[in-house]
């Protein structure tokens, strides 16, 4: 009888520690997915998307976006336009106020835009086009591409005493006198004005001195119809 009451001792002890055993590891199986829940990647996103809202909420909500924004529009409608130059000029205002996120796109636009005046720039023009740029480079006082605009003008079109008058002043500002009395003398054939023209113009006045430009430019003395009788 007592080696029946071991025995049924023996069996409890084992059942009962077979049993804390299954709840421990169930508690175990439990506290891993109550873990697992907790760190569960949708409430992360969840949260980061909410912050994402709200900071870009706050963005437009800043008068220094809404501004920006109208900026950025006026630059895009311009390059659509193909107006490089006015877009170009507005997409450098955005870059330098704009919070980052619309001047890092406006910084690509610009390089758009200075791809596509580059490429205008190296396209053929006709003479008019040259002598455009001619006037504005020799305004602006850049002489060496001054002259090379107003030569690839005057081989368009020869003998326009525009063109040639132009050429006269730059050679002039350059230094170069004989250059710059040759090119006048042909635009005073071409039009007996810039005589007049060239000896009031502060362009020549290197050449105020020079014998032959005093000589070119003096006033035409009038004709004498002397009667036969």
């Amino acid at each position: 009888m007592s080696m029946q009451r071991t025995s049924r001792r023996n069996r409890n002890r084992r059942t009962g520690t077979t049993k804390l055993s299954k709840r421990g590891r169930a508690g175990g199986t439990r506290r891993r997915s109550l873990g697992t829940a907790g760190n569960g990647h949708p409430a992360r996103r969840n949260a980061a998307s909410a912050h994402a809202e709200i900071a870009a909420a706050k963005r437009r909500a800043d008068p220094r976006y809404t501004v920006a924004v109208k900026s950025f529009e006026v630059a895009t409608r311009y390059f659509l336009k193909e107006q490089y130059s006015k877009a170009k000029e507005v997409f450098e205002k955005v870059i330098a106020e704009a919070p980052v996120e619309i001047a890092e796109r406006a910084r690509v636009h610009l390089r758009l835009c200075e791809q596509k005046i580059g490429e205008a720039a190296a396209a053929p023009k006709g003479s008019a086009d040259n002598y455009n740029l001619g006037i504005a480079a020799l305004n602006a006082r850049q002489l060496d591409r001054a002259v090379e605009y107003l030569r690839k003008a005057d081989r368009s079109s020869p003998n326009r005493e525009e063109i040639r008058y132009a050429l006269a002043a730059a050679f002039a500002l350059q230094g170069n006198p004989d250059a710059a009395l040759e090119h006048l003398k042909a635009a005073v054939q071409l039009r007996p004005g810039n005589r007049y023209q060239a000896r009031l113009d502060e362009d020549f006045q290197l050449l105020a001195e020079d014998r032959r430009f005093q000589e070119l430019t003096q006033p035409e003395k009038p004709t004498v119809n002397r009667s036969p009788y």
